[in-house]
C-alpha cells in the first residue's frame, strides 16, 4: 500500500489533493472497503476512478482493474504514477521482458493497482497468477461493455462473473457512465452482481451545452462553429463513415485547423500515433468514427461535434460526455438531416441481426430521432431516458436558450402524405416535393405525375420547408423508408387518422444551427476566459510551464495538472507551498514535484498586477472568480465561509456591470425568467426594485438572491 494514510478522506487529501469527496464517492468507497460489491453509475468526469483507487490503496493487496482499451490503461497508470501510486498495466503494447517484470512486481506485492484487459485476465495462466497473490478488489471499468444491445459490446465481459466464482471473498466494483434500465439489469445478471449495492449519482453533465440543428452545408457549419466558439481548443468530430472522416479531416486542415483522422481502417500504428498526438498536444481536433473515444481520458476537450446522427441516445450521451471532463464549460454540437434518418433506418433493417435485436435497435433509433426533434429542454429528456430527473428546464441547451416555435402542420402533412400515396409510394422525399411544388421534368411528365390531383398543391411552402415536413413525418413515424426500394417513402398505419382528418399535427419550425449556437454561446466565453489580460498572460505562462514539464516526462499535460487547477492558481495567486496545497488537485506528491516551479513562475508575474503575488482582491471579485471556475453559489459560500445571500449579492454586482448573465447565475431558463418578469410587471410599481413583494407574489419559490440578480439585469435594482 503506497498510501501512508489510514482513512479514505486522508488518502483523498494527501494522494489525490482534493479536500472532500463528491456525491456518492464516500458511500461507494465504504461499501468496497467493507468487502461488499458495488455497481456504480456516474457521469463522465464524476470521479468514478476514485471509487476503486482509494479502497485499493487502503485494502491489503493489489487492486486489479479490468479495462477494455490499451489507451485507457496507459493514461490512468501514467496519472497514478504522477501521484506516487505504484501502478502498472499488462497489455500487448509491452514486450515479453516488460510483461515479466510487471508480473514479478505483482507477485511480490509491489503494486497498488494493476490494469489488465478482460481477454488477458480470463486466461488460465493469469488466473493462476491471481491465485498466488493477495487481491484487494476487482474493478470492472466500462461495465456497459457487457450489454449485447450496446454499441460497445465486448463478448469477453460476459465471462467476468467467473471472478466471483473463483474469488468469492474479493469485493467487486463495476463502473459505467452509460446505462439505461435494460443495460443495468444486464450488467447485474452477466457479472453476477445480485448482492451488489447500486449507486446512481445521476447522469447530468451540467457543464455541457447541447445544441442540435439541421444540415445545410455541414462542413462549413462545423468550421463556423469551431472558429466562432473554439478557436485553438481540443475537440472531437464524429462521422459515420471512414471516407467522411478522411475528407472532413483533410478539409479542416486545408482551412488552417490542426485535424487528424481516426478510424478502424487506418493501421494500428497510425491510430496509435494520432491518438497519442491528441493526448499530448494542445488544440488538436480528431475527426473519427465511433472507434475513437472510449479510452480517451483527456479532460480539456472543449467540444464534441457530430456531423452524422449517432445510432442511439446511449451512444450520443457517451460520445458527447467526452467533452468537459474537467468540469469547465464545453459544447455538444450536432447537425443532422433527412438522409441521416434514412441511412440509419436502412442500416438497422438490412442488418443480419435477429428480429428481437432489430426491434431494440429501432426503439433506440426512435428515441434518438425524437430527441433531435424536441421542442422542450434537451437535458430533461436525455436524463429522463436514463431514469434520472431534472425538475426545471436546464437553461443550457439550444431549446432553452432559444425556445422552439411550432406551427399547425396538419394540412401540409395531409398534402405530403396524399402525394406520397398518389404517386405510388415508390419515390423519395425530393421527388415528392417537386410534385407538391408543381415542378415539371421529363421524368414527371413520363410518369404522368403532372396530372395527379396533388401536383402543385404545395406551393405555399418552399423546398426547405417541405423537407422539414418530410423529415419530421419520418421521424414521428407517419412515413416509413423502404430501404429495398432505394429510400422510397411509404405510408405507415399511423398516417391514417391524419389523412382522415381525425388528428391534428404541430411540427417545429426549423432554425439555422449557426444562429442557435451563436446565441447559445453568448454567455459562455466569460466562463473560460479571463477579463484581465494580466490573468490571461499568467494562465498561458502556467500552461507553458506545464507543457515543458509534461514533455520532460513524456506524459500529456493534463497528467501534470488540469486546466482548472491552473485557473485557480491564477485566481488565488498562492505564495507558499501551504497555499498551493489548498488548491484542489494538488496532492503531496505533485506539491513535492512541481510546487517550487509553479510558485516561482507566479512570483515572476506578481509585479504585473501592481500589488504583489498575494494581492488582496475585493471580496466580490473573489466570488466571481470562483463562480467562473464552475463553483455554484452554495459551494462558494461554503469555501469562503459566507452566507449564500452574500455570494448572490457579489454575483449580482457582476450582472450589473455585464460581466455575467443573470440566467447563468440563477440557472433559470429564459422562459422561466420571462414568467417571473410577467409577475414583477403585474405588481404595483411604486417600489420597482423591492424584492419582498416579488418574493411573496411567487409564494417563496425563488431565493431572494435569484430575484436580486434578475431585478438587477432588468435595471430595476441598482446593486
Amino acid at each position: 500500500m503506497s498510501a501512508a494514510a489510514s482513512s479514505p478522506l486522508k488518502t483523498l487529501q494527501t494522494v489525490f489533493g482534493y479536500e472532500r469527496f463528491r456525491g456518492l464517492q464516500a458511500e461507494v468507497i465504504e461499501q468496497v472497503l467493507n468487502g461488499g460489491d458495488a455497481l456504480v453509475l456516474m457521469p463522465t468526469g464524476g470521479g468514478k476512478s476514485l471509487c476503486y483507487q482509494v479502497p485499493a490503496l487502503l485494502r491489503p493487496g493489489t487492486g486489479v482493474v479490468v479495462s477494455p482499451l490499451i489507451a485507457l490503461m496507459e493514461d490512468q497508470v501514467g496519472a497514478l504514477l504522477q501521484l506516487g501510486v505504484k501502478a502498472a498495466f499488462l497489455n500487448s503494447s509491452l514486450d515479453f521482458q516488460a510483461q515479466r517484470e510487471v508480473e514479478s512486481r505483482f507477485l511480490a506485492g509491489g503494486l497498488d493497482l494493476l490494469y489488465v484487459a478482460p481477454e488477458r485476465l480470463l486466461t488460465e495462466r493469469f488466473l493462476n497468477l491471481l491465485d498466488r497473490v493477495r487481491i484487494a478488489l476487482f474493478a470492472i471499468d466500462e461495465a456497459h461493455c457487457v450489454s449485447q444491445w450496446g454499441h460497445d459490446f465486448r463478448a469477453d465481459y460476459w465471462q467476468l462473473s467467473l471472478l466471483h466464482q473463483r474469488f468469492p471473498t474479493v469485493p467487486r466494483i463495476a463502473l459505467t457512465a452509460t446505462a439505461d434500465e435494460r443495460t443495468r439489469g444486464e450488467i447485474i445478471e452477466r457479472l453476477g452482481l445480485d448482492e451488489a449495492r447500486v449507486f446512481c449519482s445521476g447522469f447530468d453533465r451540467s457543464n455541457i451545452r447541447y445544441a442540435i440543428g439541421l444540415k445545410s452545408n455541414p462542413r462549413q457549419q462545423l468550421l463556423e462553429f469551431i472558429r466562432r466558439d473554439h478557436e485553438g481548443d481540443a475537440g472531437i468530430v464524429y462521422c459515420l463513415s471512414r471516407k467522411k472522416v478522411e475528407e472532413t479531416a483533410g478539409w479542416l486542415c486545408s482551412k488552417g485547423l490542426k485535424a487528424l483522422p481516426y478510424h478502424a481502417g487506418l493501421s494500428a500504428e497510425i491510430r496509435q500515433h494520432n491518438q497519442r498526438r491528441f493526448l499530448l498536444e494542445e488544440g488538436l481536433i480528431v475527426v473519427a468514427t465511433v472507434a475513437f473515444g472510449m479510452g480517451i481520458d483527456k479532460p480539456n476537450v472543449r467540444f464534441v461535434a457530430h456531423l452524422d446522427l449517432p445510432k442511439s441516445l446511449e451512444a450520443y450521451y457517451q460520445e458527447t460526455g467526452r467533452a468537459g471532463r474537467d468540469g469547465l464549460p464545453a459544447d455538444a454540437w450536432m447537425v443532422y438531416g433527412l438522409q441521416d434518418v434514412i441511412t440509419l433506418r436502412s442500416m438497422v433493417e438490412s442488418s443480419d441481426a435477429d428480429e428481437l435485436h432489430k426491434r431494440v435497435e429501432r426503439h433506440k433509433l426512435d428515441a434518438m430521432l425524437g430527441f433531435c426533434e424536441l421542442t422542450s429542454c434537451r437535458r430533461q429528456t436525455l436524463l429522463q431516458y436514463f431514469g434520472d430527473t431534472l425538475e426545471r428546464p436546464c437553461g443550457n441547451c439550444d431549446n432553452c436558450l432559444n425556445p422552439v416555435q411550432t406551427w399547425d402542420a396538419t394540412e401540409a402533412a395531409r398534402k405530403a402524405l396524399s402525394c406520397v400515396y398518389r404517386s405510388g409510394q415508390r419515390f423519395g422525399a425530393h421527388y415528392v416535393i417537386d410534385l407538391l411544388l408543381g415542378k415539371t421534368s421529363e421524368r414527371v411528365r413520363g410518369l404522368g405525375h403532372d396530372r395527379l390531383s396533388t401536383f402543385g398543391i404545395g406551393r405555399e411552402l418552399d423546398d426547405k420547408q417541405w423537407l422539414s415536413v418530410f423529415r419530421q413525418l419520418v421521424t414521428r413515424g407517419f412515413l416509413v423508408v423502404d430501404w429495398e426500394a432505394h429510400g422510397a417513402l411509404r405510408l405507415s398505419p399511423a398516417s391514417r387518422p391524419l389523412l382522415k382528418g381525425e388528428q391534428t399535427l404541430f411540427l417545429r419550425k426549423d432554425e439555422e444551427t449557426g444562429k442557435t449556437a451563436a446565441s447559445a454561446r453568448d454567455t459562455r466565453r466569460s466562463a473560460i476566459r479571463f477579463s484581465d489580460p494580466r490573468d490571461e498572460n499568467l494562465f498561458q505562462a502556467l500552461r507553458g510551464l506545464r507543457r515543458q514539464l509534461a514533455d520532460e516526462q513524456s506524459v500529456p499535460p493534463y497528467v501534470i495538472l488540469h486546466d482548472a487547477v491552473l485557473m485557480e492558481m491564477v485566481q488565488c495567486r498562492p505564495e507558499t507551498h501551504l497555499q498551493l496545497a489548498r488548491i484542489p488537485g494538488i496532492g503531496e506528491r505533485k506539491l513535492e514535484l512541481y510546487g517550487d516551479a509553479f510558485l516561482e513562475l507566479i512570483r515572476e508575474h506578481a509585479g504585473q498586477r501592481g500589488g504583489g503575488a498575494g494581492a488582496e482582491r475585493s471580496t466580490a471579485e473573489e466570488s466571481l472568480a470562483l463562480f467562473r471556475l464552475g463553483l455554484g453559489v452554495e459551494q462558494i459560500a461554503a469555501r469562503r465561509e459566507l452566507k449564500p445571500s452574500t455570494v448572490y449579492t457579489h454575483l449580482a454586482q457582476a450582472v450589473a456591470r455585464g460581466a455575467l448573465d443573470a440566467l447563468e447565475v440563477t440557472g433559470l431558463s429564459a422562459d422561466e425568467a420571462a414568467r417571473i418578469g410577467s409577475v414583477w410587471r403585474s405588481l404595483p410599481q411604486d417600489r420597482p426594485g423591492a424584492i419582498k413583494p416579488l418574493f411573496e407574489a411567487l409564494e417563496g419559490r425563488y431565493d431572494y438572491g435569484i430575484l436580486r440578480c434578475l431585478l438587477v439585469s432588468w435595471g430595476a435594482l441598482s446593486n
